[in-house]
């Protein structure tokens, strides 16, 4: 399927976002940034500055709404902890 703007703007009406409320941002997947700090005289075919950005030849781009996403906390456990590993004191022998 080729991308329309008719098709973006359906897939939006079908998520039921709404673009003048919500904050949707764009950002761009299947990139990499060299964390390399390289010499003067590093291979320029094989060696990326560092901090320069490539994108992937299966780069993609990925449609956000920060308006509808949950950014809450875990929220601790409305009990005590106690996980089932502990509960033995000593551990049962495997046959």
């Amino acid at each position: 399927m080729r991308l329309t703007q008719d098709e973006l703007w359906n897939t939006i009406h079908t998520l039921g976002w709404d673009v003048r409320h919500d904050n949707i941002v764009i950002e761009i997947g299947g990139t990499v940034v060299s964390g390399i700090h390289q010499g003067e005289e590093f291979n320029k075919k094989w060696a990326t500055p560092y901090g320069v950005r490539k994108y992937n030849k299966d780069a993609f781009i990925v449609l956000k709404n920060l308006s509808r996403n949950d950014d809450t906390k875990s929220q601790p456990m409305d009990r005590e902890h106690l996980p089932h590993h502990l509960k033995d004191d000593e551990p049962k022998p495997t046959v």
